[in-house]
């Protein structure tokens, strides 16, 4: 099964204590929550663009399975690490945050990100 596709968040678990775990303002926190974001996936072999538009903010990361690739976190800051694929998942550890996204079905992806004892889950569906 292929990632690539266009996606929009349909449920989101943990949101607010994830955010000011990671250091976002309040007042983003606040305008972000009922954001419907949209996430696009380019797939092309081992090579991967992933777009995620949150409103006004887009968020661009290309990297490829197994390389060294600098990625950009919700945060805006800029990260070198290495994009891991197991079977139906993509895996990453940005900065002490690690993520998790799979494809769980044709039409389903769950994004997972884990901070100390904090699990930010987003659900997203094929659009």
């Amino acid at each position: 099964m292929s990632f690539s596709g266009k996606y929009q968040l349909e449920s989101q678990e943990n949101f607010e204590p994830f955010m000011k775990a990671i250091g976002l303002p309040d007042e983003l926190i606040q305008k972000g929550r009922d954001i419907k974001s949209v996430s696009e996936i380019e797939e092309n072999g081992d090579n991967f663009k992933v777009t995620v538009t949150t409103g006004t903010k887009v968020l661009v990361n290309t990297f490829t399975i197994g390389q060294e690739a600098e990625l950009e976190t919700i945060t805006g800051e800029k990260v070198k690490s290495v994009v891991q694929r197991e079977g139906k998942k993509l895996k990453v550890s940005l900065k002490g945050i690690e993520s998790v996204t799979e494809l769980v079905d044709a039409n389903t992806i769950v994004n997972t990100m884990t901070l100390g004892g904090i699990v930010y889950k987003r659900t997203s569906k094929r659009v």
